[in-house]
């Protein structure tokens, strides 16, 4: 197939570019570069540097015969800091790809959601009929959902939606201030470094693996039982941030503790998803975290560290 990623430098975006291009399909990749880098997008996709919010990115979707959008302003605290540029993305950005994939005539678009729909239900694990967004982030990907919606209903596009809970592994956007914290414990432990944990570090996180989000993505594409489905992307566990320091830790062997300072403003303290959905199609996370952590220690030791020179070696 012919397929638009949006997005396609970022950390989800290049791992499906990747995974799309070795099953066969031609990729076209649209992105900005606002936070996605250039060296993440693979060589056989065809690349255009362009923002989602333009008009422009119409003509590149002729002859699209699906849509990935995983482009959005997704930190919790920039999106609260400036509103109205993550509405003007996330909303306004969505609603801009919709119609480019609707003039185009592609038949399935996949959106890119997350689990901070759920940010307002205590009831664990998360189902996918009860959401109630709190945060700026929450509520525009909500908005985005909904336009998502509208197209389905208006205009026959073919929706699938798949709401991320805690994706990790190599490549996951280390370059942040405060990298996620696969990224941000071996950076640190690998330095020598004691790394820094915000709160008591008993916040709970349902994390999945990267290459068990690709697989979904590309079930979603090909799998027609898929078609107005919104899927939870979890494992359907959840750990503690304590307990994936210790699981960092145990690998590297470092003897260096966390250092724990004030709490982060809007993160949920519990993440846990209900994955009936996905696993009724056939899917499974297959990856544990005790493999994920070693493949993710793996490329920040090559790729980040890089044999004691320090970060941006790639």
């Amino acid at each position: 197939m012919r397929v638009v990623v949006t997005g396609v430098a970022g950390f989800i975006g290049s791992h499906l570019a990747t995974r799309l291009l070795k099953e066969g399909h031609e990729v076209i990749g649209l992105d900005n570069l606002s936070a996605g880098l250039l060296e993440q997008v693979q060589p056989g996709a065809e690349f255009h540097e362009v923002d989602i919010r333009s008009r422009e990115i119409y003509p590149l979707f002729h002859g699209a015969d699906a849509v990935f959008h995983l482009a959005a302003k997704n930190c919790l605290a920039d999106c609260l800091q400036d509103p109205v540029e993550t509405a003007e993305i996330n909303v306004v950005g969505t609603a801009n790809v919709l119609e480019a994939a609707h003039r185009a005539g592609a038949s399935k678009v996949v959106y890119a959601d997350t689990s901070a729909e759920y940010e307002g239900i205590l009831d664990f694990p998360s189902r996918v009929d009860r959401v109630a967004p709190l945060s700026v982030y929450g509520r525009s990907k909500r908005a985005g959902a909904m336009f998502c919606e509208a197209y389905q209903a208006f205009h026959g596009l073919r929706l699938t939606v798949l709401r991320y809970f805690n994706v990790y592994g190599p490549a996951q956007d280390w370059r942040r201030a405060i990298p996620p914290l696969m990224s941000a414990f071996a950076m640190r432990l690998l330095r020598g470094e004691r790394p820094v944990i915000y709160g008591t570090g008993e916040k709970r996180r349902d994390f999945v693996y990267i290459d068990d989000v690709t697989t979904i993505n590309v079930l979603a594409l090909v799998d027609s039982r898929s078609d107005g489905r919104v899927l939870n992307v979890g494992s359907g566990t959840n750990y503690s941030v304590n307990e994936v320091f210790a699981a960092v830790e145990a690998q590297l062997g470092t003897g260096l503790t966390a250092i724990y300072q004030n709490d982060l403003p809007g993160e949920a303290g519990v993440t846990l998803a209900n994955i009936e959905g996905a696993r009724a199609l056939g899917w499974e996370p297959r990856v544990a975290l005790t493999e994920g952590v070693a493949r993710s220690i793996a490329y920040i030791r090559e790729a980040v560290i890089g044999e004691g020179r320090g970060v941006g070696r790639r």
